[in-house]
């Protein structure tokens, strides 16, 4: 199965979904309901769309995820940065930074991770 984006709404029910899965569906539209303002109807709409999505599963009224919010959130920057940046890693950094400077501590801690997922090197 391909990935499949995550809107705002999608993402923002996903959120809830992993925060406390497995949750029975009346809860989650509750939730819905106190964090963002839905309607009942507005929460199950969305989660239709996760569950035809693969993102998503309701069994028995019991609502959990089937994809582990890391591994969502890898696909989201991968597919941010080739959207926004050409896949260009470098030219992220650039624009993420901008004009804000890093401690050594955090450069040091981005190195250690460059080095590690080098083509040669192995993963942390």
């Amino acid at each position: 199965m391909g990935y499949k984006r995550l809107c705002d709404s999608d993402q923002k029910l996903m959120n809830l979904i992993w925060a406390n899965e497995p949750i029975p569906s009346g809860e989650l539209a509750r939730r819905c309901m106190e964090e963002y303002g839905w309607k009942k109807s507005t929460s199950y709409t969305v989660l239709r769309k996760l569950i035809d999505k693969g993102l998503a599963q309701n069994e028995n009224g019991v609502v959990s995820a089937v994809v582990r919010k890391d591994d969502a959130l890898k696909q989201e920057s991968a597919a941010f940065i080739d959207r926004a940046f050409g896949g260009s890693l470098p030219g992220f950094l650039v624009s993420f930074l901008g004009s804000r400077r890093i401690s050594k501590k955090d450069a040091d801690e981005l190195r250690r991770l460059l080095d590690a997922y080098q083509e040669d090197g192995e993963e942390p």
